[in-house]
């Protein structure tokens, strides 16, 4: 009898959740604050120096960001991110600025004011003014900046010492940032810091003070504010920065979110025809999962990256990896003959360890990528983390609550073609055939006796890759080697005759390591020299009045490209360490050893290829390194499960032939599910790469590269390996009691 409520239950359950996500969608997306590379601005990370010796405390950190606040506010920027990092940096992130010249301006200028007199001896400073004194007004006509003074008498006592001297001395300069030694007033080409310089021929008894010059009105207003700010208390010291023109932020934006749409879509379509009403049920569940992430990333008042939405669409495949497993397990319980409900329930029992391993292990992965990582880094690794997180509460909690309502219904007892699974397949369950029994359509592959030829071919790769690694090396992006890296707009690739000619047009003057095209459109320049925030002004001004966009430009100093590359080795080598101890913990030693082994494969053949097709190497490609990292252990755990899993089927295993037979089997059980996983998520990946933008190509062909590489080591040489080393235990130790992965495998289902 079929219990038509629990069905009616289900469509009023999607039916609100679904009204709910339409109604709020909007808002959600509106409110999520974007990053820069996103909606263009700058970032720049400081050294912070003292002025006069004195030391770099964290109470001299506080307050250089109060001042750095103060400034963000003069420009008109809603939700500055400032940040202290480590000892001695902060880092400024400000999205949407428009006039980033005069940001970057405004944020490193010291703006200390000095009064000196024409031997350049201070007579007063920015201390002297009243806090909050300055302000924009007009003398005859024309622009000027008023300040009040705290002390009358000082000034009048000043003015009278000057004003009793003889012309042309009888001046009271003013300067912003006087840098002793370099400027002075009786050399008129280091005078680039002085404001002005009037001649003082009466005694001034006033408070109110005015400083002229050949301002305009938003010059004076701009230093007005400037001084109402107050002077930094430090010097700041540029080691790292990049900016992103509007229109960059914008075609980034359009280009990755259909890219998205596009390789969401094919995940769904691919989900319905495969695997029928669970396939649907998976995109009910994996449209929330999209609609919780970003509401969570809302919620946080996090800031989205292009990487992050790379990472969001990489979760739909993490999502559908849980509902695969899940699928796959209730398709062979249904092949046992078990009925409908009973298929359900041992299938979603005997995944949920499986589940749960595999995206612990991704979260590690994650984790490591967060705490390492820097600002778009960052980004990918805050959506990883959420995505995880939420493609377990919908793929486990989810799609099971709306299986089981249709299940026990009553309404799938004798409709198991709409699980994918013909009754041809099917066998009583009187025939008593256990799981290592079902056939597969790979059943006549021996995946174990060819294992050797699989180490050849991966040993082989290795050595080839190292030989390449000598002769051509990587091909190092500036995070690593230190420089400039500059994207223009060229509506059509310049050579780098035209990109010297143009640099030269804007007054710099350094060596250019290469140029090459970046799509159809742009081209990317880097050089060897840092530029300054000088020369990057007098570079997008050029171009953006010859080209009418302004350039990318990332800097990159010595100092923190040697940080960059030390982190990276960090991150992969803690990885690392924290999957052998995590995967020892839960399986054996054995099984950890080469999952570790298998990562290590994986990321040198994406370094290898790197290295043979010239493709740049950049912070992003750490991430992509890592993320396969965590796939790579999240497809090597379900194989190692599914062996422990088979392992209790004997009760003692006393012959190589016996593990040989357990590992073929696992394999051939889990292949089908290893290659509709990949496929899902090489779908996003391939769309991301194809139609998302030009930012993230290299990071979308490394997850490419590496996810292929991921099945092959995962199902080829882990568990290979694995096999090899019981191999040698069951020589030394004779018969193999498998009682303990039986107990530890019923641990993991409850």
């Amino acid at each position: 009898m079929v219990k038509r409520s629990r069905i009616v239950a289900f469509f009023l359950i999607v039916l609100l959740i679904f009204a709910a996500m339409g109604t709020t969608s909007k808002g959600i997306l509106k409110d999520i604050k974007l990053g820069l590379d996103l909606q263009g601005g700058f970032e720049v990370l400081y050294e912070v120096r003292p002025l006069s010796g004195e030391k770099i405390t964290p109470e001299v950190l506080r307050a250089t960001v109060s001042s750095l606040e103060r400034r963000v506010n003069v420009l008109g920027v809603s939700e500055p991110n400032i940040q202290i990092e480590g000892k001695d940096r902060i880092r400024v992130q400000l999205a949407g600025v428009k006039d980033q010249n005069n940001a970057r301006e405004i944020l490193s200028t010291q703006a200390k004011l000095s009064f000196r007199d024409y031997n350049d001896k201070e007579m007063m400073t920015g201390a002297d003014l009243k806090e909050g004194g300055a302000k924009q007004t007009f003398q005859d006509n024309k622009p000027v900046v008023e300040v009040t003074l705290k002390d009358v008498n000082k000034f009048k006592e000043i003015t009278q010492k000057i004003s009793s001297m003889e012309s042309p001395t009888n001046v009271l300069a003013i300067w912003l940032d006087f840098e002793e030694g370099k400027d002075s007033i009786k050399d008129p080409s280091s005078q680039d810091n002085m404001i002005s310089a009037p001649a003082v021929s009466e005694v001034f008894n006033t408070k109110k003070v005015y400083i002229t010059g050949q301002f305009t009105v938003e010059e004076a207003k701009e230093l007005a504010d400037l001084l109402d700010a107050g002077a930094l208390p430090v010097d700041l010291k540029e080691k790292y920065s990049t900016s992103v023109g509007a229109q960059f932020g914008a075609g980034a934006l359009n280009d990755t979110i259909f890219a998205g749409i596009i390789g969401i879509a094919l995940v769904f379509i691919f989900m319905l025809v495969y695997y029928r009403f669970p396939g649907f049920i998976a995109v009910v569940t994996l449209s929330i999962y999209i609609f919780l992430t970003l509401l969570v990333f809302d919620w946080m008042n996090a800031v989205l990256t292009l990487p992050g939405i790379a990472a969001l669409v990489l979760g739909v495949g993490m999502a559908v990896d849980a509902n695969i497993i899940t699928y796959e397990r209730i398709r062979d319980e249904l092949k046992l003959g078990r009925s409908v409900k009973a298929a359900y329930k041992e299938g979603t029992k005997n995944s949920l360890s499986t589940i749960m391993d595999a995206n612990l292990t991704t979260l590690l992965a994650a984790a490591v990528l967060f705490y390492y990582g820097t600002s778009s880094v960052k980004g990918f690794a805050t959506t990883l983390i959420i995505s995880i997180l939420m493609s377990f509460i919908t793929a486990v909690y989810g799609t099971r609550l709306f299986m089981s309502l249709w299940v026990n219904s009553g309404f799938l007892d004798k409709r198991t073609t709409w699980f994918g699974v013909k009754k041809k397949y099917i066998h009583n369950l009187s025939e008593k055939i256990n799981l290592m029994s079902l056939p597969t359509r790979f059943d006549k592959i021996d995946f174990v006796k060819h294992r050797k030829v699989f180490y050849s071919i991966s040993i082989g790769v290795t050595l080839i890759g190292i030989i390449f690694l000598f002769v051509f090396r990587l091909n190092l992006g500036i995070d690593f080697t230190s420089g400039t890296r500059i994207e223009i707009a060229s509506k059509g690739v310049l050579t780098t005759q035209q990109v010297k000619t143009e640099m030269g047009k804007a007054g710099i003057d350094t060596d250019i390591k290469d140029v090459r095209p970046a799509g159809k459109e742009n081209t990317v320049v880097r050089t060897v020299g840092v530029l300054n925030k000088q020369e990057i002004a007098a570079l997008k001004d050029h171009f953006k009045k010859d080209y009418g966009t302004e350039p990318n430009v990332s800097t990159v100093s010595p100092t923190v490209g040697k940080e960059l590359a030390k982190n990276a080795m960090f991150a992969l080598a803690i990885a690392a360490l924290g999957i052998i101890l995590y995967v020892s913990i839960r399986f054996e030693w054995r099984m950890a050893v080469p999952a570790v082994v298998a990562l290590i494969h994986d990321a040198f053949f994406i370094i290898t290829i790197f290295s043979v097709l010239r493709l740049e190497v950049d912070i992003t490609f750490i991430a992509a390194v890592l993320t396969i990292v965590g796939y790579s252990i999240n497809d090597t755990i379900v194989t190692f499960d599914r062996i422990r899993e088979n392992l209790r089927f004997s009760r003692k295993v006393k012959t190589v032939e016996e593990l040989e037979n357990i590992v073929n089997i696992s394999i051939r059980q889990t292949l089908t599910r290893s290659i509709n996983t990949v496929l899902t998520v090489l779908i996003t990946v391939i769309a991301l790469t194809i139609f998302g933008s030009e930012a993230i190509r290299n990071f979308s062909i490394a997850l490419f590269i590496g996810l292929i590489c991921g099945v092959y080591s995962s199902l080829l040489i882990a568990s290979q390996f694995w096999l090899d080393l019981k191999i040698k235990e069951l020589k030394k130790k004779g018969p193999l009691n498998t009682a303990k992965e039986k107990r530890q495998s019923l641990e993991g289902q409850v």
